[in-house]
């Protein structure tokens, strides 16, 4: 089974880089991609396990990025995969959209403080010195305080846009994020972009657009697409000539999605390894 979509600690994870490859194998996943949001920094760690697990890692991560259409945009993430983590272009803008996370993260924690028991420490114990910050850690910091159940319940009310509390953050046009991946020696594919449950989804015109740029595939196969929407993205993908990549998208007992429960073809990892930097490990 080859997955290729999970997330570590190294951003909003809860599982270790290492400890996600374990998951991964006794799963039976023979292929993993490792794909924090905006760091490469769990890389190192997910290598050595692979190797002592017997699986193939592919190394990624996803892009914070916007796609902006007349009158307004929608965040979209990218997978990026088998790219150079030190090119200027794309380290540039991750540490930005990074930094940009952390401050972000702070003035959430000021307008929360208001109102619930929330301190930055609070927040930072739900994290590992390097971690991408995001709201996720904010929803565990309220577990913990006993504000709400879960990550689930904190995303529907407290967390969601459109309250007080909410901020957004910095994160690149979604054109300039695929050149600046292909620039890299990367292979760009646009993660879950019919999951309407996260807000707007990214229309057909903004994907062709994207692959115009050099968008190399679509996730298809993901738990937030139905029936209906994964057939229109595979016509789409087709029409322009673009992979389908099927992932879970998981996060540890950071969200329900189980690993390996999407998964990609063989020939669409080949045709990725073809066109990507870095080489699949093991």
């Amino acid at each position: 089974m080859i997955d290729l979509h999970t997330h570590s600690t190294a951003s909003d994870g809860t599982d270790s880089p290492a400890r996600l490859v374990e998951v991964a194998a006794r799963a039976g996943i023979g292929t993993l991609a490792i794909t924090d949001h905006d760091t490469t920094s769990g890389w190192a760690e997910a290598a050595e396990a692979a190797g002592r697990f017997q699986v193939s890692l592919v190394r990624g991560a996803e892009i914070s990025a916007i796609a902006r259409t007349p009158g307004w945009g929608t965040g979209v993430h990218l997978l990026a995969y088998l790219h150079d983590p030190t090119h200027p272009d794309l380290l540039g803008e991750t540490e930005r959209t990074r930094a940009d996370r952390e401050s972000r993260a702070r003035r959430m924690v000021d307008l929360l403080a208001e109102d619930f028991p929330i301190t930055w420490d609070d927040l930072l114990a739900q994290t590992k010195p390097g971690t991408t910050l995001g709201r996720p850690h904010l929803a565990d910091a309220l577990v913990v305080a006993g504000v709400v159940r879960d990550r689930d319940e904190a995303f529907a009310t407290i967390l969601r846009p459109g309250t007080r509390y909410y901020v957004g953050h910095y994160a690149p046009d979604a054109v300039a994020a695929v050149r600046a991946v292909r620039a890299a020696g990367g292979v760009p594919v646009l993660a879950h972009p019919g999951a309407d449950a996260r807000g707007r989804i990214v229309p057909d015109s903004t994907i062709e657009e994207l692959a115009a740029a050099g968008l190399a595939g679509l996730e298809v196969d993901h738990r937030d697409h139905t029936p209906d929407t994964r057939r229109r993205l595979r016509d789409l993908a087709e029409s322009l000539g673009l992979l389908v990549t099927g992932s879970s998208d998981f996060h540890g007992a950071g969200k329900q999605n189980r690993i390996g429960e999407n998964t990609t073809a063989p020939a669409v990892l080949e045709a990725i390894a073809d066109q990507g930097a870095l080489e699949v490990l093991g």
